[in-house]
Parts: structure tokens; sequence; C-alpha cells
């Protein structure tokens, strides 16, 4: 069977594949006159190199083998589905919070100040994307 460290440097490697080959679609032009494609391929180039260390950790080291937890898979895909019908019929802040609720619900050990910390930080980065970045967020 396969162990979790060589499945995640083989999704690691097929990202970095997708999105490498999307950017060379682009120009990637020079170091001095970058085009469009050249920082998508250096990010993917930096992902395969990852991947690739993950992938060798995974054989030479070994580790636990790969186990699926359908509850926590259904938490999460709830907890983004939540996120987006209460950011629509409410505003995104509801949805935000709602959607943390859910998800840390996956975890091992669930603790609702800890939610109410990861909340605030995600409201905080919303708000920045909001005011400083010029995104249209419904935050409020």
């Amino acid at each position: 069977m396969i162990n979790r460290s060589l499945a995640r440097g083989i999704f690691l490697a097929a990202v970095a594949l997708f999105f490498g080959l999307g950017a060379l679609r682009y120009p990637i032009g020079r170091m001095d006159h970058a085009g469009p494609g050249l920082f998508p391929l250096m990010i993917s180039v930096l992902l395969g190199l990852v991947a690739l260390a993950t992938i060798v950790r995974g054989i030479v080291a070994g580790g636990p083998a790969m186990s699926f937890q359908y509850k926590n898979i259904g938490l999460v895909l709830g907890a983004l589905c939540a996120f987006s019908l209460v950011s629509r019929w409410v505003n995104m802040s509801a949805g935000i919070v709602v959607m943390v609720f859910i998800a840390t619900a996956a975890g091992s050990n669930y603790s609702w100040k800890r939610n109410i910390v990861i909340s605030a930080g995600l409201l905080a980065i919303a708000f920045v994307f909001q005011k400083f970045l010029g995104l249209n967020l419904p935050l409020l």
C-alpha cells in the first residue's frame, strides 16, 4: 500500500506539472523583462522540487499507510458548501465563521476558543483584502 508521504509527493508533482505546463502557454520572457508565464513557471519548478524531495522521503523513510477518514472529508466539504451558502444569503463574515466552526470538527481536538481566534484572523485577512487591495468582498 502507498504511504502518505509518497502520495503527498505525487499529488504535489501533479499540481506542479499542471501549472507548469499551463505557464508554458504564455510568453516566459527574460529575467530582466519577465513575461506573464515566468512567475507561475518559477513557482511550479519550486513546487516540483518540494514534490521530488517528498517522494524521495516517502520511498526512503516510508511512513504510515494512506487511509481515508470519510467523516472528515465530508465535514470539510460541508464546511465549504456552508461557507458558500451563508456568504450568499447572509454575508461573507458569517460564512467565514460558520466554515471555521464546521471544518475544525474534523480535527482531533475541538476548541471553540481556537475557532474564535482562527475566525478573527481570517476576518482580518479578508478585511485587509477588501480595504487595501480593493477586492469586492461582501463582509458586512
